[in-house]
């Protein structure tokens, strides 16, 4: 009873999420990747010096590989699920794409991910969203910390499908006065929409506009160069 009750939640919440975080930015955009793995992102926002941090890749990369087409962007694809890192060690990168076998969070720190209920599924949750017992323990970093070891001053585009753990991360990009250009986020299900508003209202304090909203996925494009209020 509580799995059909949690898919029905799903499904209402899905309906409604577009008049919850309205667009309020008006620029052309540009669908890349598959159905299951694509984003919208400005259509011409992005060149061949942008630097792009692409977190949550499970087994598909249809995202990554279609913004180094379009664009010739650097791109560093992040994600420590074991299945992620086996599968990827498999594939042929393009020179401008980089995996790393790391956790973007809010502090640095090793962290338990907890496995999906369903067995088939690859991606893990931080902040276990499906209330399991099975898990794996990874090393995370904080975005501010990652770019100081790469050696980078800013980011281009910071996509976040990170199965709850986003919440922190913004809170992280807020704090270390880090604010990529475009921010790709999923707001993963099930949680209360209430923490997904918080998110966006102190992202929108700091400057940043929705751009596009499909189904969880919010793109936020920071229209004013100011940081946040304490």
């Amino acid at each position: 009873m509580g799995s059909i009750a949690s898919r029905v939640r799903t499904r209402l919440v899905r309906l409604v999420f577009p008049a919850i975080f309205r667009v309020d930015v008006d620029l052309p955009m540009t669908r890349i990747g598959t159905n299951y793995g694509g984003w919208w992102v400005p259509s011409n926002f992005l060149d061949d010096l942008s630097v792009c941090y692409l977190a949550g890749v499970g087994t598909d990369i249809s995202f990554d590989l279609g913004v180094v087409e379009r664009f010739g962007s650097q791109v560093w694809s992040i994600d420590p699920t074991p299945e992620s890192v086996t599968w990827m060690a498999k594939q042929d990168l393009p020179p401008q794409m980089r995996f790393l076998a790391i956790g973007l969070a809010g502090s640095n720190q090793k962290l338990r991910f907890y496995a999906p209920a369903d067995p088939t599924h690859v991606s893990h949750s931080v902040a276990n969203l499906q209330r399991t017992d099975r898990y794996f323990e990874a090393e995370c970093q904080t975005v501010a910390t990652l770019m100081g070891s790469l050696g980078h001053e800013r980011i281009d585009l910071l996509k976040l499908d990170i199965e709850g753990a986003q919440h922190d991360v913004i809170d992280s990009l807020l704090r270390d006065n880090v604010f990529p250009r475009v921010l790709c986020v999923e707001m993963d299900q099930p949680e209360p929409v209430a923490v997904s508003r918080r998110s966006v209202a102190r992202l929108r304090a700091a400057g940043y506009g929705i751009a596009k909203v499909e189904d969880f996925n919010l793109t936020l494009v920071r229209v004013q160069h100011r940081v946040p209020p304490e």
